[in-house]
C-alpha cells in the first residue's frame, strides 16, 4: 500500500541501501597492504596488524585466500610479541601469520628483497605468494627445534606485490612455561639482501658483546674445572679436588646447552638440562659435605647418597619424559609427570641449609666458608627461581621477575642476583684454591725437611766404609730407589777375629720405611755386643718389630763368617745368599713382626779361599725394564760371582724399581790383603 503511494521515494531509498551493503562487502573484502616505498640499505619493520588465524590448513598460504579480519575465523594480531601475550593465552598448537605487502622497486634499480625473522623459540615455515621459501625446525607429525634458535633471514625474490605467511606450530606448554609464548617475539624486518647480512652481523656483535661476562666467567669454571681434576688424578684421596670440579663443570654445560647457539633440539637441551642440574645439585652436595669436613660423619653420608640417588632418578626421569614426542596425544600425560617430577627435585635442593648448621661448631679458616656460603646461596637462588615458575601458568607468580630482575648493566652485560652470587662463589673458590695451594706448599716444605732429617739419619746409619777383617774382601753397594730407602745393611767385626754381616729390606716405603730401618740398624748394633749368634739376633730383632712394627714386616739375612772360613746363616725370610755362583740352601724362617715366639734355624757351611759369598735384596730381582719384563733370579745368579758395583749397576741400568743392596764377602788366598782392590764405598746413589 505504502509502495504503492510512494513507489519513487522507496525506489531510491532501496538503492541508496544497497549500494551501501555493496561497498561495506567490497571493503570487507578487502585486507590491509603494507606498502614499502623505495627501500634503500637500511630494513623496515614489517609492523602493523597481521592477518591471524588458530589452527592449520596449507590452502593458507594461497595469495588469493579472503583472510579478511572478522571472516572465516580471521582476525588482526601484532607480530611484535607472541599470540600468548595478546589474546591467546597459553594457546599450543598450530597458527597462521598473513601480511600482504608491496615491495615498490626503485626505477631503474634491480633490488633482490630478503626477510629478516628474528629469534623466535617456535619451528616454522615461511610462504611468499603461496610458495614455501623457507623455515626453522620441523613442524608435526614429527617435530623439531632448537631451543631458541638465532635469527634467520630468507630470500623473497624481486621486488613487487604478494602475501607473506607464516605457518607456526607452538609444543605443549612445560610445567615451568608461562602462557605467553607462540609465534612472533619480536617483529620481522625486510630489505636488500645486502642489508639483512649486515643486520645478522649486528645481532651478532651485539649477542657476543653481552655475554662477555658470562662467557668469561664459564670459561674460568671450565678452567677451574680441568685443573681440580687434573689434581685429584695425581692424588685420588684428594676427593673435595673431584667435587669441585664436578660442580665447576656444570656451570659451563649449562652455557653449551643454552647459551652457545649450539644446534642441540629443545627436547635434548631442556631434558638434558634437568640431569645436568641433578649432576649439580649432587656435587654441591659432596663439595659441601668436604669443604665443611662432615665427610667423616655416617649419617649425613648416608642422607648424602640417598638424595643423590633420588636427584639422580627425577634428572633422568625428567629427562625421558620431556624427549618425549609432545605433539601426540599423550601431551596432557607428560604435562602432569613433568610438574610430579619438578617437586620432590625442588623439595630436596635446600639440602645444603641441613648441612651448614652441622658445621657451625667446626673450626673451618675463611675460604672454607666463604665457598660453602655462597655454593649455597647460588644453589637457595636457583630453587627460589625454579619454585617459582612451578605451573606459573595457573599462580602466576611474579617472584621470578623479581630474581631475574637487572640490577645493572655494564658494556651491554647485564647483572641480576644469580649473576652476582656466581661470581661471588667463583672468587670464592678462587681463594680457597689459593689458601689450599698455599696450605699444600706449605706442608710440603715440612715434607721435604722431614726426609732430609731421614736421610741424614740414614747417612749415618748406613756403613761409608768397609772394615778391614783379615782374610776377607768385603764389597757393599746401597742403592736407594727415592730419598730414603727400605733396605738396610750393617758389616761388623766380630769378636774372634771374623766378621758379621746383617742385611734386610723393609715392607713399604718413604718414611715410615726409614723409621722402621733406624730401628733395626740400632737393634743391631745394640745386640751386637751380646751375641753374634745369626738365630738369637733375628730373635730379639723380630720381639722389637713385634712391638713397633704396627702391620708391617722385614725380611733379613744374618751371616757371621768365622777366620777358618766357617759361615754360620739365619734367614727370616730374605733371598738365598749366592756362593761362587750357586744358590746356598738355608733353613727358612718367617720374616720379623709377624709372629711371636719364631724360631730361626741356624745353617753352617764352608767358604774356601777365592769363593765369594753375594747376598742382595729384592731389587735387584725385581729390576723391571720398560717392556715390563723382570731382571728374575736366573739373571741375579748368573751375575752372582761379579763385583758388588757391577751387579748393583746391571740391575740398575736394567730398570731399578725399588732399592737395590748388594754385599760380598770373599775369602781371601793366602798372601792377599782386603786392602788389594777389592773394597769400594758403602753408598752409591742411583
Amino acid at each position: 500500500m505504502l509502495a504503492r503511494c510512494f513507489p519513487a521515494p522507496l525506489a531510491a531509498l532501496g538503492l541508496i541501501l544497497l549500494g551501501g551493503a555493496a561497498l561495506s562487502a567490497a571493503q570487507a573484502e578487502t585486507s590491509p597492504v603494507l606498502t614499502v616505498n623505495g627501500l634503500g640499505r637500511g630494513l623496515v619493520e614489517l609492523g602493523g596488524p597481521w592477518e591471524f588465524h588458530l589452527g592449520d590448513d596449507p590452502g593458507w598460504a594461497d595469495p588469493k585466500l579472503n583472510d579478511t579480519p572478522g571472516q572465516s575465523g580471521w582476525e588482526t594480531i601484532s607480530a611484535d610479541e607472541p599470540w600468548g601475550a595478546q589474546r591467546h593465552y597459553a594457546y599450543s598448537g598450530f597458527a597462521w601469520y598473513r601480511r600482504h605487502i608491496d615491495f615498490t622497486p626503485v626505477p631503474g634499480v634491480q633490488q633482490n628483497i630478503a626477510l629478516l625473522v628474528p629469534d623466535t623459540g617456535d619451528p616454522y615455515e615461511v610462504y611468499w605468494n603461496g610458495v614455501l621459501v623457507g623455515g626453522y625446525g620441523k613442524l608435526p607429525p614429527h617435530p623439531y627445534q632448537n631451543f631458541r634458535a638465532p635469527p634467520h633471514s630468507w630470500g623473497l625474490g624481486m621486488a613487487g606485490s604478494g602475501v607473506l605467511a607464516f605457518r607456526f606450530w607452538n609444543a605443549p606448554y612445560r610445567f615451568t612455561e608461562e602462557g605467553e609464548l607462540g609465534g612472533f617475539y619480536s617483529t620481522p624486518l625486510a630489505g636488500t639482501s645486502d642489508a639483512v647480512t649486515a643486520k645478522l652481523g649486528d645481532y651478532d656483535h651485539v649477542w657476543l658483546r653481552g655475554r662477555q661476562y658470562y662467557f668469561d666467567t664459564n670459561l674460568l669454571f671450565g678452567l677451574i674445572s680441568v685443573l681440580s681434576l687434573i689434581a685429584w688424578l695425581r692424588d685420588r684421596r684428594q676427593m673435595l679436588l673431584l667435587w669441585v670440579s664436578l660442580f665447576a663443570l656444570s656451570q659451563p654445560l649449562h652455557v653449551a646447552l643454552f647459551n652457545a647457539h649450539i644446534p642441540f633440539s629443545f627436547g635434548f637441551a631442556y631434558g638434558f638440562d634437568k640431569v645436568a642440574s641433578a649432576f649439580k645439585d649432587i656435587s654441591l652436595w659432596y663439595l659441601l659435605l668436604y669443604v665443611l669436613k662432615l665427610d667423616q660423619h655416617p649419617r649425613l653420608r648416608r642422607w648424602t647418597f640417598v638424595l643423590a640417588c633420588v636427584s639422580a632418578a627425577c634428572g633422568l626421569l625428567g629427562w625421558f619424559v620431556t624427549a618425549a614426542d609432545w605433539s601426540g596425544p599423550h601431551a596432557g600425560f607428560y604435562q602432569f609427570a613433568e610438574g610430579a617430577l619438578v617437586f620432590p627435585a625442588s623439595l630436596i635442593e635446600v639440602y645444603p641449609l641441613v648441612l651448614i648448621p652441622f658445621a657451625l661448631k667446626k673450626r673451618l679458616g675463611t675460604a672454607s666458608w666463604l665457598v660453602a656460603i655462597s655454593a649455597a646461596l647460588l644453589e637457595m637462588l636457583g630453587v627460589a627461581q625454579i619454585s617459582s615458575i612451578q605451573g606459573i601458568r595457573f599462580t602466576h607468580w611474579t617472584f621470578y621477575d623479581i630474581i631475574e630482575a637487572h640490577v645493572y648493566t655494564l658494556n651491554g652485560n647485564y647483572f641480576d642476583a644469580q649473576n652476582i652470587a656466581t661470581a661471588l662463589l667463583l672468587v670464592s673458590i678462587l681463594y680457597a684454591v689459593y689458601s689450599y695451594s698455599g696450605e699444600q706448599n706449605e706442608r710440603q716444605r715440612a715434607m721435604e725437611r722431614e726426609f732430609e732429617n731421614a736421610r741424614a739419619v740414614q747417612q749415618v746409619l748406613v756403613p761409608q766404609a768397609n772394615p778391614e777383617v783379615p782374610g776377607f774382601a768385603i764389597e757393599s753397594v746401597y742403592k736407594p730407589a727415592g730419598e730414603v730407602g727400605g733396605d738396610f745393611f750393617q758389616i761388623l767385626p766380630a769378636r774372634d777375629g771374623g766378621v758379621l754381616a746383617v742385611i734386610g729390606d723393609v715392607s713399604g716405603k718413604g718414611m715410615p720405611a726409614a723409621m722402621t730401618v733406624s730401628l733395626l740398624v740400632g737393634t743391631v748394633r745394640t745386640l751386637a755386643h751380646y751375641t753374634e749368634e745369626p738365630g738369637e739376633i733375628l730373635v730379639a730383632m723380630n720381639q722389637r718389630m713385634l712391638a713397633r712394627s704396627q702391620g708391617g714386616f722385614t725380611t733379613c739375612l744374618v751371616v757371621r763368617a768365622a777366620k777358618d772360613g766357617t759361615l754360620t746363616a739365619a734367614s727370616a725370610g730374605h733371598l738365598a745368599p749366592y756362593l761362587d755362583g750357586a744358590e746356598v740352601e738355608l733353613e727358612g724362617g718367617l720374616p720379623l713382626g709377624l709372629a711371636a715366639g719364631t724360631r730361626y734355624r741356624e745353617s753352617i757351611f764352608q767358604i774356601k779361599p777365592g769363593q765369594q759369598l753375594t747376598m742382595v735384596t729384592d731389587g735387584v730381582a725385581e729390576a723391571r725394564g720398560k717392556d715390563g719384563e723382570l731382571f728374575g733370579f736366573e739373571r741375579t745368579r748368573e751375575m752372582s760371582g761379579r763385583s758388588a758395583e757391577r751387579i748393583a749397576a746391571a740391575a740398575q741400568a736394567f730398570g731399578q724399581d725399588d732399592d737395590i743392596t748388594v754385599l760380598t764377602l770373599t775369602r781371601l788366598t793366602a798372601g792377599q790383603h782386603s786392602s788389594m782392590g777389592l773394597g769400594t764405598p758403602a753408598v752409591a746413589r742411583g
